[in-house]
């Protein structure tokens, strides 16, 4: 069980479709100048992904590797014709906000992506919590991106009025550029707070982060047996040298040209004796 909720912890925080892996961009930008905006984008990818995950998990060994691609393709064509149907009939309003967004969920790199990575490689329980938690991460990214610039661009947070009569919108937030620039500040955040997470973990762990420190402890009980047996080695080959010396101590000198040894020189003492 544990596994399954992973996969939808995965898909909101660690893998977030858009601001970790920095997919489906196109949508998110275009679509988040309102929240409700958002949440519908969201609702609707989620609903797909969590089907073509499904279908394509069941499916995954009856579709040959040669025509995946264009199989998932068309099983994702599908799904996003139904769901473009179902929000036509009960949700006019949202279906002309999203305009041709809807139709382009069918290229929409995250349901292909999942599909390929995930859905085709593992049971359709795992696969329907994937899309699940990336569908889930995909909405609240777009949800919280369509919120901030809604409420700094017209002063409004779904639709109602929110900032003071006197307040002034700064527009550029509900043009192209405001959704380039909420995006980087959100991921900036997430960014920091993953640092200072990381951060904690390993001082809590034991470790201070300083690698170049620790890799130098780590290679030093290494080098120290090294140098150890650098200095036996030395001290084995200084050994016979003195071991030598030694011997040679030991050995009487030779005697001098013209000077006879000790033995002859008592010979010859006693010779000139007699």
């Amino acid at each position: 069980m544990k596994k399954y909720f992973e996969r939808i912890s995965n898909g909101l925080l660690k893998e977030n479709p858009v601001l970790v892996l920095m997919l489906g961009m196109c949508p998110a930008l275009a679509v988040t100048t309102q929240a409700m905006n958002g949440i519908g984008m969201g609702l609707s990818t989620l609903a797909v992904l969590v089907l073509s995950n499904l279908v394509i998990s069941l499916l995954r060994k009856a579709i040959p590797d040669q025509v995946r691609l264009p199989a998932y393709i068309v099983i994702v064509a599908s799904l996003v014709t139904v769901t473009e149907l179902l929000i036509e009939a009960y949700l006019p309003s949202l279906y002309k906000s999203l305009g041709i967004y809807i139709p382009l969920i069918v290229v929409n790199c995250i349901i292909l992506g999942r599909a390929e990575a995930y859905a085709n490689k593992h049971t359709p329980g795992l696969a329907v919590m994937d899309g699940i938690g990336m569908g889930l991460g995909f909405t609240v990214a777009l949800t919280l991106a369509g919120a901030v610039r809604e409420l700094l661009g017209s002063g409004n947070l779904f639709g109602a009025r929110v900032m003071p009569a006197g307040y002034e919108p700064m527009l550029i937030f509900i043009q192209p550029p405001g959704a380039f620039m909420i995006f980087a500040a959100i991921i900036a955040i997430m960014n920091a707070i993953g640092i200072r997470t990381r951060q904690r973990q390993l001082v809590e762990s034991g470790c201070d982060g300083n690698c170049a420190l620790c890799t130098a402890a780590c290679e030093s009980p290494k080098a120290a047996p090294a140098a150890g047996k650098t200095g036996e080695a030395a001290k084995a080959k200084i050994a016979p040298a003195g071991k030598t010396l030694d011997t040679a101590a030991a050995k009487p000198a030779p005697a001098a040209a013209g000077n006879p040894r000790p033995a002859e020189a008592k010979d010859a003492e006693g010779g000139k004796a007699e």
